[in-house]
């Protein structure tokens, strides 16, 4: 989710100020994605600038709030329409660790691929925990999708280590572009 389409969305209940839609932003993803103040304020300047959403006259408290515009509700509808594909999200970390993990000579892959199952499973038994007390609907959502994604992990990473013991290559690849090179500098 984009922090943009994020705060729109949060305008669209009603018109806010900036530590409003930092705190309901956050309130709304269950805390998992937190926000500094100066991202909402740096991106509802863009939307403004794009003509998403127009700010309001400052309140006597020296708050400005904003309200989305007919221009932001098409967008807003869009962004709701409109499916995520695979290229839209972020890159998986986890998976460039391991990759490079396997390449890099003197790394213990199978260490590797332990230890982030141990933090995958904690996570999954706090966000089970945390589902078993209950809460709104939306949370509860935002719960299941990170359980979903900590039991799809668990298999990824149970797949990763068959791959390791099937795939004992005798020379890394990083090791065999160094021994190559090493013998065309003796040939020399």
């Amino acid at each position: 989710m984009s922090i943009r389409h994020g705060l729109l969305a949060l305008l669209e209940r009603g018109s806010r100020y900036g530590y409003q839609l930092r705190a309901e932003f956050e309130e709304s993803t269950g805390g998992t994605w937190p926000l500094n103040v100066g991202q909402v304020y740096t991106t509802l300047g863009r939307l403004e600038r794009d003509g998403l959403v127009r700010g309001m006259p400052e309140s006597d408290g020296g708050q400005r709030p904003y309200e989305i515009t007919d221009a932001g509700r098409a967008e807003l509808a869009l962004w709701f329409a409109t499916p995520l594909s695979q290229a839209d999200r972020p890159r998986d970390e986890l998976a460039i660790k391991l990759a490079l993990a396997i390449t890099t000579p003197g790394v213990d892959v199978r260490a590797v691929v332990q230890t982030q199952r141990s933090a995958t499973m904690r996570s999954l038994q706090e966000f089970t925990k945390l589902k078993q007390a209950g809460g709104e609907l939306p949370w509860l959502l935002v719960l299941e999708a990170m359980i979903f994604q900590c039991e799809a992990e668990s298999r990824w990473l149970d797949h990763c280590e068959s791959a390791l013991v099937r795939h004992r290559p005798t020379v890394t690849p990083v090791t065999q572009h160094i021994d190559e090179r090493v013998t065309a500098d003796e040939r020399a």
